[in-house]
């Protein structure tokens, strides 16, 4: 039977009922998962739902103010935690991935654990959806990756879980958020992953490396969203930058000089279960990495495509 995003709806209003008993407190990152729980939950809980955006220091390019925007657009009041010295702070040492996904798992419990108890919350509410279970290995299958809003929950929580969207995929909740009349500009975004940033930065994660592939994941943004505008390309389901953990040599004037690489990564996908690379035309490759080259002259100086698919591969590289 095909989904039908009414009649899902108007089942979770339902099942909400019972929850609203006490205040509610959701992690709203910006992003369609977190936006269309919170506007979902909303309907039972009202005024006693409290959304709460962390800014971890490990977001893209202007994600701030872009996030504000769509909250009002959506009537959702957003209370803003700056608590990007922590993340930064907790991460400092830490290469391995999964250690990185489950510190910023833990530390984005915590912050709302101090949120909750400033507003007296019973409940947190997450925007978990299919794949982020699944790819957790929650009893399907091998575990192939923890998501933050899954491997990375403390044992303890002190809040009781609330996960409206949990057995949806991502063109499944895209329905929903039509349904609900959120704005076309948040669902039809293109994923991000919860830990951010933290895991398009290989290795250890610093401020001066976050900076670097926040930097060159707007270009790449840029470019292929003006391309597509351009009718040169279709939109790539997801497409962002991932920074390298080893230096190559290269050339600035007439010295040799060793830079940074970045891996240049965009895949279609109908769900994110399995992707394939995008054909991104040569030009378009070409002035990315002039682009990316250029403006950071004195840190990168290498930039390579990502022609894999998932499988084998997964979308993110960490």
């Amino acid at each position: 039977m095909p989904f039908n995003a009414s009649r899902f709806v108007a089942q979770k209003a339902e099942d909400m009922q019972k929850y609203a008993d006490g205040e509610a407190v959701i992690a709203t990152s910006g992003g369609v998962d977190s936006t269309v729980a919170a506007v979902l939950v909303k309907k039972a809980f009202g005024r006693k739902l409290h959304c709460v955006f962390v800014d971890t220091g490990l977001l893209r390019k202007g994600e701030a103010e872009t996030a504000k925007l769509n909250f009002r657009k959506c009537g959702l009041d957003v209370k803003i935690v700056d608590a990007s010295a922590r993340f930064l702070g907790g991460l400092k040492g830490v290469g391995d991935p999964e250690r990185k996904r489950k510190i910023i798992g833990e530390l984005f419990i915590r912050v709302f654990e101090e949120e909750a108890k400033a507003c007296k919350a019973k409940y947190l509410v997450q925007g978990t959806i299919a794949p982020d279970w699944i790819e957790s290995g929650s009893g399907m299958r091998d575990n192939i990756k923890s998501h933050h809003n899954v491997g990375g929950l403390p044992k303890e929580m002190g809040l009781l879980l609330i996960e409206p969207l949990r057995d949806l995929y991502k063109d499944e909740v895209r329905l929903v958020a039509k349904e609900l009349g959120v704005p076309s500009e948040v669902f039809s975004r293109q994923p991000f992953p919860g830990p951010g940033l933290a895991i398009r930065v290989m290795g250890e994660v610093t401020k001066e490396r976050v900076d670097i592939v926040r930097e060159a994941c707007a270009i790449v943004e840029e470019e292929l969203e003006a391309a597509a505008k351009a009718r040169k390309m279709e939109i790539p389901w997801q497409y962002f930058a991932v920074l390298l953990p080893v230096k190559s040599v290269g050339v600035q004037g007439d010295v040799r000089a060793y830079g940074y690489t970045i891996a240049v990564r965009a895949v279609d996908a109908a769900d994110g279960m399995t992707a394939n690379y995008s054909a991104v035309p040569h030009e378009i490759l070409h002035k990315i990495s002039l682009r990316i080259t250029n403006a950071m002259k004195d840190k990168v100086n290498r930039v390579v495509f990502d022609v894999t698919n998932k499988p084998p591969a997964t979308i993110e590289w960490e």
